[in-house]
């Protein structure tokens, strides 16, 4: 749930059933986040941010939300740039490499380029539209390659280094750059 304050800009309320009290933080994307009991009503969203404004002014390292609205705007860009991309350029690898996976998934996780899972879905960040087309196709043989295994074996990287030989040129380059968005 969203909650749109004066102050603060958008506020990301989660409500689980895990929490104990209020909890102030701040979210990957920088927005403030609440963390709530689930059966917490509205009314008393507002009581606790009013009460706690101080503190979380003076505690929290909160973005203007002017730049949340940029950061908002360059996401929707690279996941339309991505899901015009990655799916075919992923097909294309497969087919060439002999690879059949499940699913393809986007992603915007702050710590990794993709992930593949044991259900053979494979996810792709959409940050790998800013980098230089080797590092991102790197990247796609890299998680095709755990189709095979899941591991990160000799044997792994046997299998990446047949399909790019340049991979470790590619490995070190990537670790300059970040996937946060």
């Amino acid at each position: 749930m969203i909650y749109q304050d004066r102050e603060f800009g958008e506020i990301i309320v989660r409500k689980t059933a895990f929490a104990s009290g209020v909890k102030f933080s701040i979210s990957t994307s920088g927005r403030l986040q609440m963390s709530v009991p689930r059966f917490t009503k509205d009314f008393l969203l507002k009581r606790f941010l009013e009460s706690n404004r101080k503190q979380i002014r003076e505690k929290l390292p909160l973005k203007d939300p002017a730049t949340q609205r940029a950061r908002d705007a360059k996401k929707k860009l690279l996941m339309k740039k991505a899901k015009d991309y990655l799916p075919y350029r992923l097909d294309y690898f497969a087919k060439l490499h002999g690879y059949t996976y499940a699913k393809l998934r986007f992603s915007h996780a702050n710590t990794r380029w993709g992930s593949c899972s044991s259900n053979r879905t494979i996810s792709l960040n959409i940050g790998l539209m800013q980098l230089p087309e080797p590092l991102r196709d790197y990247v796609i043989l890299h998680e095709l390659a755990h189709l095979n295994h899941m591991d990160h074996s000799p044997a792994f990287w046997a299998e990446v280094a047949a399909h790019d030989p340049r991979y470790k040129e590619h490995r070190k380059k990537l670790k300059s750059f970040s996937p946060g968005v």
